[in-house]
């Protein structure tokens, strides 16, 4: 008959008792190693913040959201319009094959383009972005002739936000139930209308939620830009090709190394817009999710 052990007599084990020891040295060692890189993350965020914020709301004014750029002094107003259309038109164009992309992964996992589609993701999150700007300005503004343009741009931050948005979107469609979708089968419906009628709506909180961040991460993006829409001082003028247009990371990297007063202050503010756009598609991007989260755990 096997002999069962006594926990008082494996507690009062001197070597079991070094053991303890050990593992609560190694989880305090761990917790703390934790608590000290999330302090340090906390504190450079917090400081990042607070110069940005204190130095942009000190200069910050109506008639700097309200006029264009004019060398190195004047407004903002040029630079917000084109970093919202650049914004916008990346998105636009990278949400459909994203969509699909992540559609596909989730539901056909076992499909033979599956981790070629992965692989090429990784591999797009990982390119700098400056070597995107790069492939931009030989195909897009030399070898397509579209020039320094809006669609230059877009198609850059389209090809950077593409990876993000195919990934999220297949975390958040893999979160619905498989019975659903089971069920859905059952009842005679389609690929594409479980894809369709079930998957994507019950998804979608999880699907806005990488589009906004993907959002965001475009809207902070300067060195494709650089190579693909330029700089102006003008508002657009609608001429997707052919045409450069501003926007408000190029006013940060440009006019603070300048040695005027005036074009510091249009770095400092042109920063305050775009850390306090991008923190709130953050918020909002996080609210979002949270709702759908408590949707899904209420039955709603």
């Amino acid at each position: 008959m096997a002999t069962i052990a006594n926990p008082v007599n494996a507690a009062l084990d001197p070597a079991a008792g070094r053991r303890t020891l050990r593992r609560r040295v190694l989880d305090i060692l761990g917790w703390g190693a934790c608590a000290l890189a999330f302090l340090l993350l906390g504190s450079a965020t917090v400081w990042i913040l607070v110069v940005v914020f204190l130095r942009g709301f000190n200069v910050l004014n109506l008639k700097l959201l309200t006029t264009v750029t004019q060398g190195t002094a004047g407004g903002l107003l040029n630079a917000i319009e084109g970093t919202l259309v650049l914004g916008l038109g990346g998105i636009l164009l990278a949400l459909p094959p994203g969509l699909a992309a992540g559609i596909y992964l989730a539901e056909y996992d076992s499909g033979r383009l599956a981790p070629v589609i992965r692989f090429l993701a990784d591999v797009l999150v990982g390119v700098p972005s400056i070597v995107i700007g790069y492939f931009g300005y030989v195909t897009m503004v030399i070898d397509f002739g579209w020039g320094f343009s809006v669609a230059a741009g877009s198609v850059a931050l389209a090809i950077i936000c593409l990876p993000y948005i195919c990934r999220t979107s297949e975390m958040a469609i893999r979160q619905v139930p498989r019975s659903l979708r089971d069920a859905a089968y059952a009842l005679g419906a389609s690929d594409a209308r479980v894809s369709l009628s079930i998957s994507l709506p019950i998804a979608l909180p999880g699907l806005i939620t990488g589009v906004l961040l993907a959002l965001a991460i475009g809207v902070g993006e300067t060195a494709p830009l650089i190579y693909t829409a330029d700089w102006s001082n003008y508002l657009w003028n609608g001429h997707l090709t052919k045409e450069p247009i501003g926007y408000l990371t190029y006013a940060v990297w440009a006019f603070i190394t300048q040695q005027f007063r005036g074009a510091h202050e249009l770095a400092y503010a042109a920063a305050l817009l775009v850390t306090t756009f991008v923190l709130l598609i953050s918020i909002f991007s996080r609210l979002v999710l949270l709702s759908g989260a408590a949707q899904r755990r209420t039955g709603l």
